[in-house]
């Protein structure tokens, strides 16, 4: 499992970097974070410790749906849902459709940040 580089930087930073990598100043590196964040704290409520654990008992026990992970965790399908819903948003895990339900698939459990 691959290392996911986070950084965290101003609203307005973020905005200035995107539209210098839209006008061709700037080129990425393949180093770069790929996922920002405005703050450490904003940061600190995604990846709270409990996210974290959910992270690594996905990667570990690779549930075939929410309602097995909800069962594995002991946390609730609506609560974990959201918290996956949301995680999934930032890159940290995928939601795989399958038939009659969805896979959480972790993408990352270690991570590196940049401020």
């Amino acid at each position: 499992m691959k290392i996911l580089t986070i950084g965290i930087m101003s609203q307005e930073r973020i905005r200035e970097r995107v539209q210098s990598i839209a006008k061709g100043e700037y080129k990425p590196k393949p180093t770069d974070p790929k996922i920002w964040f405005t703050s450490m704290r904003s940061l600190a409520e995604v990846l709270s410790d409990d996210n974290r654990a959910l992270l690594k008992v996905i990667q570990a026990a690779k549930p075939q749906s929410i309602s097995s992970l909800a069962e594995l965790t002991g946390r609730k399908t609506g609560n974990l849902s959201r918290t996956l819903k949301t995680m999934a948003n930032y890159g940290f895990v995928e939601m795989k459709r399958e038939k009659n339900h969805v896979r959480p698939i972790a993408k990352a459990t270690e991570f590196k940040i940049l401020a």
